[in-house]
């Protein structure tokens, strides 16, 4: 007799009740992503990873899955997972569709099910084809359902422009799992995850072949020890001098930003104070700081402050809409240095559907809501650093550090690559929510993968100095009016092999792997 699993096969008829267990454990999964609650005794969890509760609620999902006997059972329990899971995860959107965009709420409560329901579907087809062809076998089954979740977290990453937040392995800033990001990246950290959910899923193996589960976990106890290893900053190009900076956090709510009555004279008083006055080497002001266009400003605001970083040793990136109706508008960064014949300017690449970009055939649901930006044109995908301080400075605004590959095309030329990377973002558009941490377990994850400093200027939060390491050094409150005085270190070192190959390829060598385990399985499936 083969080696197999002790499968305990739920009758032919759906197992209702496993449904409501993927429900949960999918929200479970939202939460180990960003703790978002203040329990007692627990504070210290509040915004954090928990890597421990990802891998224990997503094991509920295979452990449940190798008890199917047909496809579409397994489907539709994925399908019940993903959809929690990610309606726990992005529930937020509710916020800006309804409170700050006027969609009426019983709408609004209906688009993000919609959003999730359809991403949930990459799951779905993930988990049937892991019923269909799992087979009897523990390391079958192992890589099988981590090609799987691997392929479905790339193809919601992706497709239809990708909406990747809240991928899994984002848990793993923080924990064993970590030490694999300059390697394989956040998606090969959650396909590895997912092996070991399928090892802890309640698979059981019969009499001679238990040395399988052993070993199993045997390997990848050696892997993590090995990546988790601590590296010396001299090895990786981190004896530079620091250098001094300031991020400007103005805490001014979604609802009054672009209010020419409050929030845009509020705006354009507060930040250019704090621009004036700033003594760093760089000072930085969020996404839409200077909410108008600079036409818009009034009479000399922006050649006063043009005058300001004219001269002396103090540089700015500021974040201002520019453009015309002729040419169309950007999302953009626009940098101030003394020395630089014209001023530096980064266009946001990767636009935000809904917000930024009107899909096709949608145009009838943003016409639902009063939002008052709208169609901007795409920056190039590798625009160039501004070179000041010694550092090469590399912007990226809001939603684009969620795409580590597009980040990584930065380091094709290890000369001319980021030695600090700079999110300024503005997400007051969530109001206080759990995204405000969310988005600050992405921006580490970057900094794990590239093996540079993040900084992060916000409007609301989090506004804060990551590492090359992807440990918050400095950080304010969220929700409040500051400005955050830190140094920061440049890394200058080699790219990391995860920098490498995304740079080059993309995510294909992922997506090649994941093809050729399933491939694979459903080969010899065919042959047994």
């Amino acid at each position: 007799m083969p080696a197999s699993f002790s499968l305990y096969e739920t009758p032919r008829r759906f197992p209702w009740l496993f449904l409501l267990l993927a429900l949960v454990a999918g929200v479970l999964q939202a939460w180990s992503l960003a703790w978002p609650w203040r329990l007692s005794g627990y504070e210290a969890w509040y915004g954090q990873p928990l890597w421990w509760l990802q891998i224990a609620s997503l094991a509920v999902l295979p452990a449940m899955l190798i008890r199917q006997r047909r496809a579409w059972h397994g489907a539709l329990l994925g399908w019940g997972f993903a959809t929690a899971w990610l309606c726990a995860t992005f529930w937020w959107l509710f916020i800006s569709m309804h409170v700050y965009g006027g969609l009426a709420a019983p709408l609004a409560v209906l688009a993000v099910l919609a959003l999730a329901a359809f991403l949930a579907s990459y799951y779905a087809a993930a988990c049937g084809l892991f019923v269909a062809y799992k087979g009897e076998r523990l390391t079958r089954a192992v890589l099988l359902f981590a090609a799987l979740w691997l392929l479905g977290e790339l193809a919601r990453g992706q497709w239809w422009t990708g909406f990747p937040w809240g991928a899994s392995g984002y848990a793993h800033t923080d924990g064993p799992l970590a030490g694999l990001a300059p390697f394989v990246g956040v998606y090969g950290i959650g396909a590895v995850a997912a092996a070991i959910a399928v090892v802890l899923g309640g698979l059981r193996i019969r009499h001679a072949h238990q040395w399988q589960s052993y070993g199993a976990v045997a390997l990848f106890a050696a892997v993590l020890w090995i990546t988790h290893q601590p590296q010396q900053d001299s090895a990786i190009g981190t004896n530079r001098p620091p250098v001094s900076i300031e991020l400007l956090q103005g805490n001014i709510s979604q609802g009054e930003k672009f209010q020419p009555s409050s929030g845009i004279p509020q705006a354009l008083s507060w930040y250019a104070e704090q621009l004036q006055a700033s003594q760093a080497d760089m000072v930085i002001a969020p996404e839409t700081a200077i909410p108008v266009l600079l036409r818009q400003t009034p009479d000399n605001y922006w050649p006063a402050l043009q005058e300001r970083f004219s001269t002396g040793k103090q540089a700015a990136l500021i974040g201002v809409p520019l453009g015309d109706f002729e040419v169309g508008y950007t999302n953009s960064m626009v940098g101030l240095a003394p020395g630089q014949p014209a001023a530096y300017r980064y266009d946001k690449h990767h636009l935000v559907p809904f917000g930024e970009f009107i899909p096709p055939m949608f145009r009838w649901f943003t016409d639902l809501m009063q939002i008052p930006l709208g169609d901007f044109n795409r920056g190039g995908m590798n625009q160039p650093s501004l070179a000041w301080a010694g550092e090469r400075w590399a912007p990226n605004i809001c939603y684009e550090d969620l795409f580590g590959e597009e980040l990584a095309t930065r380091f094709v030329d290890a000369a001319t690559a980021p030695t600090i990377l700079v999110n300024a973002s503005n997400i007051a558009w969530f109001g206080g929510s759990i995204a405000i941490d969310q988005h600050l377990q992405i921006s580490r994850m970057r900094s794990l993968e590239l093996a540079r400093p993040m900084i992060r200027a916000t409007n609301t939060g989090a506004t804060a100095v990551i590492n090359h390491r992807g440990q918050v050094e400095h950080a304010l409150p969220h929700q409040t009016r500051a400005v955050l005085q830190a140094q920061v270190q440049g890394v200058d070192a080699s790219p990391t092999l995860f920098a490498r190959w995304a740079s080059r390829f993309g995510l294909w060598p992922l997506w090649l792997a994941g093809f050729v385990v399933l491939a694979g399985a459903m080969l010899t499936r065919q042959r047994q």
